[in-house]
Parts: C-alpha cells; structure tokens; sequence
C-alpha cells in the first residue's frame, strides 16, 4: 500500500525503533529538534504498510494546522490507490481519522447528544454568547455588580469544566468569594445552555467524557472504530482529554503517545504535565522510546539547553545529544537599560542584515511577557527592519495604546477630529452617539472642526445636560493635561490623564480576566516608561515633540498590517508561541527575575509553576539552530521612573554556578545503589 516504500528509510535507530513497533502502549519521548512529525506520520504509515487498514487508526493533535499537515504528509507516504476526491457513486479512499480533540468530541457527540439529552444539532456558543447568558444568570441571582462579572464567572466555570468538575462538585472546590458565587451561577449556567439546545467549547469535552463514564455501550461502540489510537503531544493533554483516551484504547491498548515533558508549558490553560509523566504507571507494559538525536541546533546550544533543564526535579530523564558540532557558544549579555537592550540587539540584527547578508525571516526575538517587544518595535521601524509580531498583538494596536494616544494627540491637536472622535466617549462621559452624529452633522453644515462647534455655546445650547457636562469635562481635562506637561513633566501629563479619565476604571469595565487586566495595565505603564525615557534624552521635552518622535519612528498604526504581513522579516514571538518554531539566529530578551520567572510564578511560591518556567525557557534555547543571544537589563523602568532589576535564577543555571537539587539527589541513589 505504499508503493514499495521503506518507510524506516533515513531514520535513526530510535527512530526506526518507534515507528517499527506496531502493537501496544508506547511512549516515544521526543526532545526538541528530534524529528517527532516524521516519526509520526512514518509510524501511521508503517501501520498501514502492514495490514491495518487506515480508517482503524486515529491521530489526535491539538491545531488544525497540525492535523492537515499530518494527513497530507501520511497521504504522500501510502500513496493512493483511488481518487482522493471521488465523484458521487465512487468510493471514498479509507484514510486515518486525524483529528484535534475537539473535532472528535464533536463527531461523537452529533451522533450520541441525544443519549445526553441534547439535540444532533446543538449549537456551539462562541464568547459573545456565552457572555450574554453569563449576564443574565448574574443578575437573576441579584449578585451585586462588583461581585462577580460574567467574564470572571466563565473563567472560573471554564476551570472546572478542564478539571472535569460538574455543577454539583463545584460548591466543594470553592475556595474564594467569587468561586462560591460562580459555583452558584454554574448549574444555572449548564441548564441554561441545555435550554438553548447549546454547549460551549469546553463542554464538548466534558459531554464526551460524561457520555463515556456513564454509557458504556456507547463508549465501547465509538472505541471499537479504531485498533490504534496515537496522540501527538501528549504533555498538553487536560484531565478530559486524558480520560477520553483512555477509554479508546483500554481494550485494543495498541496506544501510542508522543511528546516531551520538557516542553510542557500550558497548565495555564488546563494542561498536566504528570500524564506523560506517570504513562508507564498507567500502563506498567508499555514501551519508551527516548529521540535524543537533535538535528536541529549546535552542541553549544544544547550543553546550554541539557544543564537548564535538569534543575527540574520532576522529569524524564534525558539528554538532547547534537548531531552538529558545538558552534559558537551562547552569550549572555547585561544592558545599561531595556532601552540600550532594545538598540543594542536590533544594531545586531541591522547588521547581520546588511554586512553578513542573513535573511530577516532567520533571526526572532523571543520574550516573555507581551509588554517588552515595544521598544525592539521602535528600534526596527527606525532601522527600516521589517519585522512580523507572533503571539502578542502589536503594542501600537492595543486599544488601550491607541486609546490614550488619540488623547494625548486631541489635547495637543484640539482640531484632530480622528482622534476625539476617538475618545469622545471613551470611558463613557454622556456622549451618546446619537449625539455625537448631531455634533459632526453641525460641524460639516458650518465647515467647521467638531471641537469649535462644541465650544460653541449656542451650537450645543439644546443638548442634554448629562452632554454638556461631558464636554466641559472634556475641556477641563484638555486644560489639566496642557497645563503639567508644560509645566511639570511628560510623566506627570500623562498621570493627570489617567487619573482625569479614570481609565483603569475602564480597563476593569471592558476586561474581565485578570490576566488581561494586568496585561492592559502593564502596557499603559510601557507607555509611561516611553514617555519618560524621551524626556530624559530630550534637551527640550515637549507633548507634540513626543507625538512627532513617535510619528518619525514609523509608529503609526496604518503600516502595521503592510509590516506584518512581510514574509522575509525578522520574527518576534512570545516564547509560547516559539514553540514547535526554529531559526538560525534568537535572542532572548528581559532574562530578568519577575519577566522569566514571571512574577506570578514567583508570587505562588509553587515548585511546579518555577519549573514550568524553565520548561518555557528551555524551549526558548532550543528554538536557536546556531547562534544563541540571551540578554537582561540592568534597570528597567516601572510607571515612568528607573528601577535595578535581578537577573533571572534561570542564567545562573545554565551557567552552572547554581547548586542543582535534582543534579545531588541522583547523585546520593548511585551511591546508595
């Protein structure tokens, strides 16, 4: 079936070894740069190749992205017999079922929903539904505004439904106020989706696995569909998708699992890294295959990258052994300031561009936090670097930015329409837009700008009080604002604005995750930070010279998606999104305590989130093919004034002037032993 191909051709004998084994659990442990996609879609082939038909075999992986590029890789290697698209009346060429979790559980449950109690056809709520249903549940339980908000409720209910948690559980799982109040809104929450013939995303695994637990016969029908289950990733997986796979393959037990628990750096949204880890005490006959072979980066890079990670004391263990000669070895480089870091690494870059003529799309940037790439932003628009933002959203796009830049551009500039059209009514000040249509229908009937007709007394005389006190506020805040930076400072302008405007009010209203509140916030003390940092280098600091510095930097928001949408650019990427990427030359910027580790981490005191933290590190390294730059500030601005920082603990330990807990334990069982 696959035209004569010998699908262990070119693989190492790890390899070779895992896709040859056809039959039982298994655990392939695949390091960074180890060849994990070709494993896998070889080992789906080789199964093929010897007898099991490809519609008994079932992939599972977590993007779409990787699902297509998984069946189109395996169809190249079995070859085809028939059309891959047949006309009706022909039949359909049986293939794998490769599928993302989500896709699955929504097969299964459009075929057994109503053994559920729901519909074939139940709807999938998106955010904005469930929000509105959240909204309405909140106020029939007459929850005063501050105690709960529908975002908060849903964050909370989204956790519980990843850990498996049904409406009756949730009570005991409550540990604060608000939990308590969302325990009360959860069954609510799910009866009214029942209601509505609906289910939200985390409910589609939820319901197949309740759908499982409680209807065997069902489970073992949608079970007996496959003779392999294979799933890619493994140290991704939650509690549901971890017992949705157990039940598919208890009775075959032809299970194989792929991944590395080195990489596992999403607890944050439900993943337990302890399921790949404990795999061989779930299934005490299973084989391990370990791909230590890296293929990918120098020996350098992975010395660096094997002495990081064994600090971890909870971890398979293994080593990531180069197929490629050391290279240059990794530097660590310590900055007057994150905006000498941000110069200092784009010079490099603009460099390596123009003198050793390395392609843009070769080298990336990784970070922590999505606040730091602003500066690096600045400094490759005024190199006329290209450049393309992965896994955050452009800092100049954020709405908070653009926000408080459209007001900081209307008091310097009362005429930019644009700009107080912005922020007429943001946060909300009586400006309905009823009102503010009648506004610009006077200003174009008098050929003038909006701000000289609301200056206008007689041209407003006949709006609503609630109106006409929005728009002194307004003037006030204009007058303020003009006034300390004047006189005072930049930094105290821009403060007097935020206080005038309330707008961390603003942010609380329109944001209810705290993660994303903090992010927001975050980004508008960078923006302070900004603003100080011009005025202490400039000899005489103005509002407009700062809004003209911006707009010579190349700043403004109409070149951003021509940027992004470069191919042959230089990547910056938060470390999360790094993952599974590669490039010849990475620098890793803001190696400092409080950015990785990230300040929550350490605030939990949690062993486990501090290593989750070097697990995100560590992948960063291994993104690194041949030239690996990793850099920190000696000080970094926090709301607008200088502060020293630490360097990051992770930095000591690749350097190996750190004492290794894990290192010392195995140590003492060799003696012992």
């Amino acid at each position: 079936m696959t035209n004569g191909l010998n699908v262990s051709h070119g693989l190492n004998q790890a390899q070779a070894e895992a896709v040859d084994t056809l039959s039982g659990p298994m655990l392939v442990l695949a390091g960074a740069g180890t060849g994990k996609t070709r494993v896998v879609t070889f080992r789906i082939a080789n199964l093929i190749r010897n007898g099991t038909p490809p519609d008994r075999i079932l992939a599972m992986t977590f993007t779409n992205k990787a699902a297509g590029e998984m069946q189109e890789r395996i169809g190249e290697l079995i070859g085809s017999k028939k059309k891959r698209n047949p006309k009706r009346g022909e039949a359909a060429e049986p293939k794998p079922t490769i599928s993302t979790f989500h896709s699955l559980c929504v097969r299964i449950l459009r075929q057994h929903a109503p053994t559920l109690g729901f519909p074939k056809k139940f709807s999938i709520y998106d955010r904005s539904d469930q929000e509105s249903l959240a909204r309405g549940i909140l106020r029939e339980l007459r929850l005063p505004g501050t105690a709960l908000k529908p975002g908060d409720m849903l964050a909370i209910i989204g956790g519980w439904k990843n850990q498996s948690v049904l409406p009756d559980e949730a009570a005991m799982s409550a540990s604060t106020d608000k939990e308590h109040f969302a325990a009360s809104g959860y069954r609510r929450y799910q009866d009214a989706l029942r209601a509505r013939a609906a289910m939200d995303f985390d409910d589609l695994l939820l319901h197949t696995e309740t759908l499982f637990r409680e209807h065997h016969d069902v489970r073992d029908a949608v079970a007996s569909l496959y003779d392999h289950v294979l799933v890619d990733e493994y140290q991704d997986t939650n509690g549901s998708q971890y017992r949705i796979t157990r039940d598919l393959t208890f009775k075959h037990r032809n299970f194989c699992v792929v991944g590395d628990d080195d990489q596992s750096i999403y607890a944050w949204r439900g993943a337990d890294v302890t399921h790949i880890l404990s795999f061989t005490q779930d299934w005490p006959d299973a084989k391990v295959v370990c791909l230590e072979d890296n293929y990918r980066s120098t020996g350098a890079i992975l010395s660096m990258a094997n002495t990081l990670i064994q600090y971890n004391t909870e971890r398979h263990d293994k080593v990531l052994i180069p197929s490629r000669p050391d290279g240059m070895r990794p530097r660590i480089l310590q900055h007057k300031d994150e905006t000498v870091e941000a110069k200092l690494v784009v010079s490099e870059i603009t460099e390596l561009i123009n003198k050793k003529h390395i392609q843009p799309r070769d080298i990336a940037i990784l970070f922590r936090t999505n606040e730091q790439p602003r500066l690096f932003e600045t400094e490759l628009r005024k190199a006329n670097v290209p450049y393309v933002m992965m896994g955050s959203q452009s800092f100049f796009d954020r709405r908070e930015i653009r926000d408080l830049l459209a007001f900081l551009k209307w008091i310097d500039q009362p005429d930019d329409e644009i700009s107080l059209l912005r922020i007429i009514n943001t946060p909300a000040r009586g400006l309905s837009n009823k009102t503010v249509q009648l506004l610009v229908k006077r200003a174009v009937e008098r050929g003038v700008p909006v701000w000289q007709v609301m200056q206008n007394n007689a041209a407003i005389a006949d709006l609503s009080p609630s109106a006409r006190r929005g728009i002194a506020e307004l003037e006030s805040l204009a007058h303020d604002v003009r006034e300390r930076a004047e006189h005072d400072s930049l930094t105290d302008a821009i403060r007097t604005m935020l206080e005038r405007t309330a707008y961390a009010d603003e942010i609380a209203r329109l944001y209810d995750q705290p993660e994303e509140r903090d992010a927001r916030m975050a980004s508008i003390g960078d923006l302070t930070n900004a603003i100080g940092a011009y005025q202490d280098n400039s000899s005489d600091p103005s509002l407009t010279g700062f809004l003209s510095d911006i707009a010579l930097s190349g700043r403004e928001m109409g070149n951003e998606k021509d940027k992004m949408a470069a191919k042959n650019s230089v990547w910056l990427l938060t470390l999360h999104a790094a993952k599974g990427l590669e490039f010849p030359y990475v620098y890793m910027v803001g190696m400092e305590e409080g950015i990785l580790p990230h300040s929550r981490s350490l605030k939990s005191g949690r062993d486990e989130d501090i290593a989750e933290e070097r697990r995100l590190c560590y992948v960063g390294i291994t993104r690194a093919q041949e030239n690996l730059t990793l850099s920190m500030a000696l000080t970094r601005r926090k709301w607008g004034k200088p502060r020293p920082t630490t360097p990051s603990p992770f930095l000591y330990e690749i350097t190996g002037k750190a004492d290794n807990p894990a290192r010392n334990r195995k140590a003492r069982k060799r003696r012992l032993a």
